[in-house]
Parts: C-alpha cells; sequence; structure tokens
C-alpha cells in the first residue's frame, strides 16, 4: 500500500461546510415537552394492555431502551457515561409522573452527551484515515455484533474500538478494490476508499447534528413506549404522516421515489400519471439540492437525511413546491422545476394477481392464480396527511379471485410473505372471502371476556383449491388470516418454521384532545398495545406465530434477528378456551400425501440445496460473531463465497426458460375482458443470478415496458407444485371434501 499522507478531504459540490471542530449547540426542552411526555405516560398506564404501572421496573426498561437508541452496539458512551446517568435508570418514573408535568431533562442530557461522543468518534475515525498506514497482517478480530458487549470503560479502550472498526470498513472496501490479496493500493484507489469513508463518518454527525427538540423527544417517547411493549409507539406529526401513507397507500405530493445517494437526495423512479410525471422535467438519478415552498427562498438539501426532505416536498394538494435539481444528463448546471402537489396512489403497493399457464403432468396444460398480498391495507388520515383513498384490501382481492376464477384458474396462492399486517376489519372481511362465515378472531382485553371477530355477511366468492403462503416476516394481521383459514381447515398453509408472532392490537390515541390549552404544534400520537389476538382454537398468535402446514427450508427461520421472539418486552404466549366454529375439512384429508410428495422433491431439488447452504453460512456467521482483520484470511473467505456464487449463477442462468405462459393482472386489468399480453420471457445473462428475464408490456396506465431479472423462488416454486398436487387429488377424489363432523 502505498504511503498515507496528509490529505484534506472533499465536501461534497453544493454542501455547505460543515465542521468536526464547532459541536453544535446543546438542544434543551421545549414548554410543551412536559405536557406530551406526562400525558404519553398516562395513557400507558391507562390503556395498555399490561396494565401495568410506570414504576420501576418501567423506568429500568425505559432508561435502556433510551441508551440503545442512539448507541445499540455500545461503540459510543462510555461506561462513566452510564455510571453518570445511572441515577435517571430507576428515577424516571417519578421524573416523568411529577404533578407539574414532566421533567426530560434525561432526554436532553443523554443525547447531548451522545453527540458529544459521537463528535469524538467521527473526529478521531477522520484522523485515522488521513494518517494511518493500515496494515491487515495480524490474528486480530473486530467484533461485529456489540449489542450485548459492554461499554468500553474509558477513552483509551473506546479508541481501540472505534480504530477496529474503521480498519473493518477500510479492509471491506480494500477487498472490493484489489485483485489478490496483500496487493498495493493505488494511489486512486486509496483516496477513493478515504473520501467515501470520511464522508459516511462525517454524513452520520451531520445526521445527528441536524436534530432539534422534537427529534430528540420522538426518541425519548419512543423508548418508553417500547418499555411497555415492542408495538407501542410515540409518532410525531411526520411519523403519523408516514403511518398514515402506509396504512392508506395514498398521500399528497409529486408522485417520486426518493432515495439518498452519498449525501444527496436522487429521484428513484416517478410514479405514472403523478406531477412529476407529468411535468416531463424530471427523470430518474436527477440530484434534489434545494427545496421551496411556494415564494418562499429555497432550502438546501445536500447531506440532510431522507426523511426530512421528503417532509418539505409532501404538502396540501393544490400547493406548489419548487425543486431545484442536478440534472442527471448534464451534471454541471442546475434547473428549477415548479410542480402543484396532487394526490398520489401508491399503485406499485396494491395487490396484483399473476395468472400462470403450466403442463398439469397430463400432457395438458392448467391455469394456477397467484395474488400478491403486501398489506391489510385501508384509509386512514393521521397527522396531516390529506390524501382520499377508498383502498380496501379485502374489495381489492376480491376484484382479483373473480378474475382469475372467470379466466378458469384451478387453485389459488394467497403470497403474504413479508405482509407485515394492517387493518383488523379488514383481515376480518378478508377471511369471509373463503371461508364460511363465522369467527375469524377472538380478541382479548385487560379485563372482560373475549371478543369474537367474525362477519356474517361477508360474501364468500372462491370455494376452490386455496393455499397461503407465509415467511417470518408475516405478522399480526396476516397472521390473523393465516390461522383462521388453518384452523378452519380451508387453506393448506406453507412457508417458514413459523410467522413473526405479533399477535397484539394497537390503538391510536391523538394527543391533541389531553394537552394544557395553549399548544400550537401537533403533539403526535400515541399508538398503544391495547388488546391481544387469539385464534378461534384458542391459541394466542403472539410470540409464537403460526406454524404452517407444510414447512419448507427458508434462511429467514434461521435468524437471531427475526421474529417477535427477538424484539426487547414482547408480551408472552397464552391461550384461552376456543370458540364455537364449525371446520370445513377441505385440507386434512390431503395433508399427509402433500407433505410427503413436497419433501421429496425438496430433498433433491438445486435451489433449496443452495437455501441449505446459505443457511449453513448463516448459522457459522451467527456462531462467530466476530469477523478477522486479517487480509490474507478475508479474502480466502471473499474467493470462496465469490466461486460459491459465480458457480450458483451459472448454472441458474444455464436452466431452459420455464415451460409456462405467464398474465400480470393489475386491479386496473381485472375490471376488463380477456387477459393483458402474456409476460415475454427471455434467457437471463449468465452473471445476474437470475433464472430468465421478464418483460411487463404493460402497466396500470398501459404506457411503460417494464423488465425484470427473475431469481429464482423456490418456495413460490414449491407452493405452485403443492397446489398442483392439491387439485389433482380433489378432482381424484370428486371435488372438494366437505365436513362431516
Amino acid at each position: 500500500m502505498a504511503a498515507a499522507p496528509v490529505r484534506t478531504l472533499a465536501v461534497p459540490e453544493g454542501a455547505d461546510s460543515f465542521s468536526l471542530n464547532t459541536p453544535p449547540a446543546p438542544l434543551k426542552p421545549q414548554p410543551q415537552d412536559k405536557n406530551v411526555a406526562y400525558i404519553t405516560a398516562r395513557l400507558l398506564e391507562e390503556y395498555h394492555y399490561s396494565q401495568h404501572p410506570f414504576d420501576t421496573e418501567i423506568s429500568q426498561k425505559f432508561f435502556d431502551a433510551y441508551l440503545d437508541a442512539y448507541d445499540s452496539q455500545h461503540m459510543c458512551f462510555l461506561q462513566s457515561d452510564v455510571d453518570e446517568f445511572s441515577h435517571y435508570r430507576t428515577n424516571l418514573d417519578v421524573l416523568t409522573l411529577g404533578s407539574q408535568g414532566a421533567d426530560v431533562t434525561p432526554a436532553y442530557k443523554i443525547f447531548n452527551r451522545f453527540l458529544e461522543r459521537l463528535q469524538q468518534r467521527v473526529t478521531y475515525d477522520r484522523e485515522l484515515l488521513k494518517n494511518d498506514n493500515f496494515k491487515f497482517n495480524s490474528d486480530e478480530r473486530v467484533q461485529v455484533d456489540r449489542k450485548d458487549a459492554p461499554y468500553p470503560k474509558n477513552m483509551e479502550e473506546a479508541k481501540r474500538l472505534w480504530r477496529r472498526q474503521v480498519m473493518y470498513d477500510f479492509l471491506r472496501e480494500k477487498l472490493d478494490r484489489e485483485d489478490s490479496p496483500g496487493a498495493a493500493l493505488s494511489e486512486t484507489n486509496f483516496d477513493a476508499i478515504t473520501q467515501l469513508l470520511d464522508h459516511r463518518y462525517e454524513r452520520d454527525l451531520r445526521y445527528f447534528s441536524e436534530w432539534d427538540s422534537g427529534d430528540v423527544l420522538q426518541s425519548y417517547l419512543d423508548a418508553l413506549t417500547h418499555a411497555y411493549d415492542p408495538h407501542s409507539d410515540y409518532l410525531n406529526d411526520e411519523h403519523a404522516q408516514d403511518f398514515s401513507i402506509s396504512m392508506s397507500l395514498a398521500l399528497c405530493g409529486i408522485g417520486a421515489e426518493l432515495t439518498s445517494d452519498d449525501g444527496y437526495c436522487k429521484i428513484a423512479s416517478l410514479v405514472p400519471g403523478g406531477p412529476a410525471y407529468k411535468s416531463n422535467q424530471l427523470k430518474p438519478d436527477d440530484k434534489i439540492i434545494a427545496v421551496a415552498q411556494s415564494n418562499q427562498p429555497p432550502t438546501d438539501v445536500v447531506d440532510t437525511e431522507l426523511p426530512k426532505i421528503v417532509q418539505l416536498i409532501r404538502g396540501k394538494k393544490g400547493t406548489e413546491v419548487r425543486l431545484t435539481i442536478i440534472p442527471a444528463d448534464d451534471p454541471k448546471s442546475h434547473r428549477i422545476v415548479t410542480l402543484i402537489r396532487d394526490e398520489i396512489n401508491l399503485r406499485d403497493e396494491e395487490a396484483k394477481a399473476m395468472l400462470i399457464e403450466k403442463p398439469d403432468g397430463n400432457g395438458s396444460t392448467e391455469r394456477l392464480g397467484i395474488i400478491d398480498v403486501p398489506s391489510f391495507y385501508a384509509p386512514v388520515n393521521l397527522g396531516g396527511n390529506s390524501a382520499q383513498t377508498t383502498n380496501y384490501i379485502s374489495d381489492d382481492v376480491a376484484a382479483l379471485v373473480n378474475k382469475l376464477v372467470k379466466e378458469k384458474a384451478g387453485g389459488i396462492i394467497l403470497d403474504m410473505r413479508s405482509n407485515p399486517g394492517g387493518s383488523l376489519e379488514e383481515a376480518i372481511q378478508f377471511v369471509g372471502l373463503f371461508a364460511t362465515n363465522g369467527p375469524v378472531v377472538q380478541i382479548r382485553s385487560p379485563d372482560g371476556p373475549p371478543a369474537v371477530g367474525g362477519n356474517d355477511q361477508s360474501p364468500d366468492i372462491y370455494n376452490g383449491p386455496l393455499l397461503v403462503l407465509v415467511n417470518r416476516f408475516s405478522a399480526s394481521a396476516s397472521e390473523i388470516v393465516a390461522a383462521a383459514l388453518q384452523d378452519y381447515g380451508r387453506a393448506v398453509i406453507v412457508g417458514d418454521t413459523s410467522s413473526f408472532g405479533k399477535g397484539t392490537v394497537q390503538n391510536l390515541m391523538p394527543l391533541r384532545p389531553f394537552v394544557w390549552e395553549g399548544m400550537t404544534n401537533d403533539p403526535g400520537t400515541v399508538k398503544i398495545t391495547i388488546r391481544k389476538f387469539y385464534r378461534i382454537n384458542g391459541a394466542s398468535t403472539q410470540l409464537k406465530g403460526v406454524i404452517p402446514n407444510i414447512i419448507l427450508p427458508d434462511v429467514l427461520s434461521y435468524s437471531d434477528e427475526i421474529g417477535e421472539a427477538s424484539l426487547p418486552n414482547a408480551l408472552p404466549w397464552d391461550t384461552i378456551a376456543a370458540t364455537n366454529y364449525t371446520p370445513m375439512n377441505f385440507v386434512q384429508p390431503y395433508l399427509a400425501t402433500l407433505s410427503e410428495d413436497s419433501q421429496a422433491r425438496v430433498a433433491t431439488n438445486d435451489d433449496f440445496a443452495y437455501v441449505r447452504q446459505d443457511i449453513a453460512d448463516l448459522q457459522k456467521l451467527q456462531s462467530e460473531k466476530s469477523d478477522t482483520l486479517n487480509e490474507r484470511k478475508a479474502w480466502a473467505e471473499k474467493e470462496k463465497l465469490e466461486a460459491q456464487k459465480k458457480a450458483r449463477d451459472k448454472e441458474i442462468a444455464s436452466r431452459p426458460l420455464p415451460d409456462e405462459t405467464l398474465y400480470e393482472i393489475t386491479l386496473a386489468d381485472a375490471s376488463q375482458p380477456g387477459l393483458p399480453p402474456p409476460v415475454q420471457l427471455l434467457k437471463a445473462t449468465p452473471d445476474s443470478g437470475a433464472a430468465f428475464m421478464a418483460v411487463y408490456p404493460t402497466n396500470a396506465y398501459n404506457t411503460i415496458v417494464i423488465t425484470n431479472s427473475i431469481a429464482p423462488d423456490p418456495m413460490l416454486d414449491e407452493s405452485e407444485r403443492i397446489l398442483q398436487d392439491y387439485i389433482s387429488l380433489q378432482q381424484s377424489n370428486g371435488g372438494m371434501v366437505a365436513n362431516h363432523e
């Protein structure tokens, strides 16, 4: 490696100067903070499912969660800092529930100390980059997961930790740029790595340095709510808007998906039909460097965190926003684009379907339907999100099911993998589309008997073969649906060893009605866990989730970081009495055969062999909890993984195109006669890791051709085979098996 002279590190073009030597002024509590914190604490005491008073036990969890909010890897705070603040650990209940309102001084003292330590760390890290000629020839290792490690005892120990982390970051980048282990970096590559890491560290500091009192209060009250359980939250105005948008699939803005790239806000894509799309003045990879409201002066947004930029761009329908951009095709120029905000429907996040026509194994073809169920969305208006929408997941899926039935689908897969949940009412309506009217879920409050959620009026629109696909990220309302369809014996549930395990109900409580008169700012909303879900058979979905009828190998099942059980302060699993319901018994007669045949296929399937290899690699990584700083050892591991990936990619790309015809069906297509043009399948490139390329000729606006690389999806492929077997078994038995109990 070339010697490392002292370097002058560049500031990105368009960025204002940012001094590491001048710390920002310490933040202080605002007058309204004490009221907001007090009310939040009292609402948690009064309404949380646990009915746990805000006492010393909660105070300890609150304190620990707040430290972890800033320093989850125990790399910034010193043990002396923790000791200095330790009297708060058993005293936050007293301070928060004071008769004159909460004393939120701890929030600001701890944040200001964190910012001080972060500044020291980033200053030290940047000096290392300027002056240290790194050597990677020892057997030193870096602990990659320090969440359970002790805080550094003093600054000397902290600097040792910081140096190892900088070395680790540098080594990762070096391995990506060199051709052989131990090869000297060119001056150009050395400078490139140095500049990259320097800007990354500076950006981390800038992010927290730009916080205001509202950000600190958000973080502090989030820690308080999470002391009760991981799904209770405090939502300030910005977070409340985000929640409303995710539930409603609508917002008021310009219709552009934004991303952050090395300090710049870049346009990733445009929503067809939105203001940005219609303007013909913006395109992907354009950089937004300033945002102005109507006739107000522009606000520089270079090196500004993306959520803050998003908030500047969003606004009320019909209002003006001006963007100063650096065009992707002319990076030396600036241009101002004026747009009028409008309502944006997030069509990419709506339910959609795929109709697959494939050989049935008997010399003929059959059609299968797959419905992507991304969430249980329904209209919610919070935090100033004024967009209006009529999107309900149950209505959308009903339209897609009717279309698939009309197009002769012999069976349907409901793909609910990574579905985070959403509206309880929509989950109940959703189950009614497929199961005989009756109970769907039991809901228990802290006191009183459980309530039974069901809908006797829900239309039962589909009685054919049904399979539900879940994984470890399927949570909440998606677990209610899977559990109910499993308990009724209505659908074959396929997926990971279990779903996520979120079996709790949250209620949104805006704080505005509770605050003292005179507060002008929106005090936010508290999302409080108030009830628990139970299956109709009496078992809770909390913690344990839903265990599929047929379990397929998946890396997610083996991650230590995924699932309710991995979250601090998760509520326990328990049971109550079953409610009265009549099983439909559509699955049990065939389950043993379906499972046995699936296991035989999985045992010899190449894609599942790759999955088992990935599982072994993950288990090895999780057991080691550290990584080497020795370049030759790191290079050997890199070569092994690259060879493994190259061989895998080559084998996948060599496969013939699937003998099937695909039709993508959007909600817009569902109301039209016939099918859209089929998806065109093309061979993938050898190094893409994809099985094939799919060209989608239209979208909801019938204007854009989209090409996607399709990587193998062994879980979905095997689900299709299970569904084909299920259809065949039912046909050989004369149709669906009725209940005889």
